[in-house]
């Protein structure tokens, strides 16, 4: 057995034992390893985009940090359909009804690929008031139009890529959906030099080559479909219904409140950038790449911990679930807690690597990362317990949960930091949201935990 768990030709009924009697802590972490290196390509995908734009101009960059809260919208609705069916699936297979999750997977990468199709035709007839929403200034809307152009026409392979990882990842296959993901990401930084400089295009060269490499990316992981243990996708299991589409909502809603959370205080931030030039919206930008990097990791190996805990919650082990979830927070808090020494210590160098020639830029970006770099370690265990209710089908505490971070907290410590501290308080406001964040999850979580096998359990 253990050479077709290695070879990842496992049947579902050496998947299930695996799952469910592998030590967690090697488990959590073998199923990691592939997801932490899909989000760290694809972190250094996010950095080289920003260093190649970089060398064009401010406004550039800046561009990059509008389109950006776009771009976290769209992941948000792909996550919310691959998130939503993922854990339906993961506990499908835990109690052996594989007919079932593969209607469910059909379901939720279909709907998804759909629903990119309509918000990129509907973004391309609304592009300059959408990038207006977003918190674009005049300098900056010619450059955000031109990326803003080539990343709607990827919008479905984005989306369908997003969805399709995380069904894989939840099925246990994080090997799969990391090749799919490193493939476009490389393709990504391989043609982002050739674009904006080899042709001449500019930020629309950095535009198209995301574009294409997540064409190819989503090309990459679909034909990996139905291979290696995972789940086929057949059009004829394609079968929507209100019960579907309501299981979904249960599994993916948390991921949606988080990252559309998360897109709506982005735009905010930008809005309240713009008050005090290109340069501060440019920092924020920078930042947002550059601590994006910093959580891959972290974010990784919480995808490890999320299949252990959706197959052993639906085979009714608790005890190896309480398990994975305390190895991964002290895992996480570990990594963060050194790169945010690291963050700290380094920062202007950092920043100085994307925007060497605007001092300003350099300046606010250094502030800003320092600050967020002083409540990084808390972000292992706010992110871990996000991932354990949601897991857990437990959907209100974690939309509660996925929405502290980037709305409950985020949103107040931004205008009433600026109200009462002007420029430093937004500077300050992530830093607030996750000591807030971090202290509202510790009885939530606690709660979730103690009684977690005293209730019936969620199908």
């Amino acid at each position: 057995m253990k050479r077709k768990a290695d070879s990842g030709t496992m049947t579902p009924q050496e998947k299930y034992l695996r799952m469910t009697t592998r030590p967690v802590g090697r488990l959590v972490t073998e199923l990691a390893g592939p997801s932490i290196v899909s989000m760290l390509i694809s972190g250094i995908y996010n950095l080289a985009d920003t260093f190649f734009i970089g060398r064009i101009n401010t406004p550039s960059v800046a561009a990059l940090g509008i389109v950006f809260s776009y771009m976290v919208l769209i992941q948000s609705v792909a996550i919310f359909f691959g998130q939503g069916s993922g854990n339906y699936i993961s506990r499908a297979l835990g109690r052996r009804e594989v007919g079932d999750a593969e209607t469910m997977a059909a379901v939720g990468l279909i709907s998804s690929v759909l629903t990119g199709v309509a918000l990129a035709a509907a973004s391309l007839l609304l592009m300059r008031p959408i990038l207006s929403l977003l918190g674009s200034t005049g300098t900056i809307m010619p450059y955000a139009c031109d990326y803003f152009r080539y990343i709607l026409i990827g919008t479905p392979f984005i989306m369908g890529t997003f969805t399709l990882n995380n069904q894989m990842r939840h099925q246990g296959n994080a090997m799969l959906s990391m090749i799919g993901i490193v493939s476009g990401a490389l393709l990504n930084i391989a043609l982002d030099p050739i674009l904006i400089f080899g042709f001449g295009m500019g930020i629309r060269g950095a535009g198209l080559a995301t574009a294409i490499s997540q064409a190819i990316g989503f090309l990459v992981i679909l034909s990996m479909v139905g291979k290696r243990g995972t789940l086929p996708l057949r059009f004829s299991h394609f079968k929507p219904s209100w019960r579907r589409y309501r299981d979904i909502a249960a599994g993916g809603l948390p991921s949606l409140a988080r990252q559309g959370l998360m897109s709506f205080s982005a735009i905010c931030l930008n809005q309240m950038a713009s008050h005090y030039g290109d340069e501060a919206i440019a920092a924020f930008s920078v930042v947002s790449r550059v601590a994006m990097l910093a959580c891959a990791a972290m974010i990784g190996y919480g995808q490890g911990f999320q299949p252990v805990c959706g197959f052993n919650y639906g085979a009714g082990l608790y005890d190896r679930v309480r398990k994975a979830f305390w190895h991964s927070c002290s895992v996480g808090t570990v990594y963060c807690t050194v790169l945010a020494i690291l963050g700290v210590a380094f920062a202007e160098p950092l920043v100085t690597l994307f925007r060497s020639d605007d001092p300003e830029v350099i300046r606010i970006g250094s502030e800003v990362l320092r600050f967020q770099c002083y409540s990084f370690p808390l972000v292992a265990f706010i992110t871990l317990s996000n991932m354990y209710l949601q897991n857990i089908r437990k959907t209100i505490p974690a939309i509660i949960m996925a929405s502290a971070r980037q709305g409950i907290f985020f949103l107040p410590a931004l205008f009433a930091g600026h109200a009462l501290w002007g420029f430093t308080g937004v500077e300050i406001s992530q830093m607030l949201a996750d000591i807030g964040s971090f202290l509202f999850a510790i009885p939530l979580v606690l709660i979730a935990l103690s009684r977690m096998g005293h209730e019936p359990s969620a199908r």
